[in-house]
């Protein structure tokens, strides 16, 4: 008798176990309310929505995004739509932080970015984190824009790859989603938004995750937004399935 209690108590556990790593399972395939939030951050900061970036920045903090995430959020917004509209961010940010500070809340403030190895030049440094987002290797010669205008190329390799993608305080799971949320709302962007978004996916987010992604900008971009990212989305699928 004993034996068959203990043989049900097994199994029971098994099974609660089992829908755990179902339910993990399924939260790792979406947006976690983090990833949402940072989503809404910088969808409502590239559009200077500066009400609605007050909620989405309270309901960041509440799930559990760092200040030094957030800020990080909104200072990488600027290599995508300009200072003005990462200066607006900021600054409705600190405003939030003080509204809350005057409550009572303490937020936690999080980690600050590493240092970061200066030895190699910042071009070869921006051209090799280029080669592990998009998992190729950089053509030895410039093309298209690049060859039309080097200096944005230097730019592009020097400043946003190098200075900024190699800021540790978020993955580059975190910044390509930051990336997308801005080229999705500012829109007419679309063939930057289809390279970040097959980048996404070789970074490790999920095509769950951007379906997820879609939904977010539709609300805070709006249908016409939304459309063209979904339209984006389906064209970045199928390339991947040939």
């Amino acid at each position: 008798m004993q034996k068959i209690k203990a043989l049900r108590f097994i199994l029971v556990m098994v099974g609660i176990l089992s829908s755990n790593n179902l339910l993990l399972g399924q939260e790792k395939e979406h947006l976690s309310s983090k990833e949402a939030s940072l989503v809404k951050i910088a969808s409502y900061t590239a559009s200077g929505n500066l009400g609605q970036l007050s909620e989405a920045l309270n309901e960041g903090l509440e799930a559990g995004l760092t200040v030094n995430e957030i800020k990080e959020i909104v200072v990488h917004v600027y290599a995508y739509c300009g200072f003005p509209r990462s200066i607006r961010g900021l600054q409705t940010f600190m405003a939030v932080l003080e509204q809350r500070k005057a409550k009572g809340i303490q937020d936690v403030l999080g980690k600050e970015a590493s240092a970061i190895d200066e030895n190699t030049s910042k071009y070869a440094r921006g051209k090799a984190v280029l080669g592990n987002l998009t998992g190729l290797t950089p053509p030895a010669s410039l093309s298209g824009y690049g060859a039309f205008a080097p200096i944005i190329d230097t730019f592009l390799k020097e400043h946003l790859f190098a200075d900024i993608f190699e800021r540790d305080i978020l993955t580059y799971s975190q910044r390509e989603l930051v990336t997308i949320s801005v080229l999705g709302t500012i829109g007419e962007a679309e063939p930057m938004l289809k390279s970040h978004m097959t980048i996404s996916l070789n970074v490790g987010i999920t095509p769950a995750q951007l379906a997820d992604f879609v939904s977010v900008i539709t609300k805070t971009g709006g249908k016409k937004k939304g459309k063209k990212a979904r339209l984006v989305l389906n064209e970045v699928l199928k390339n991947q399935q040939k």
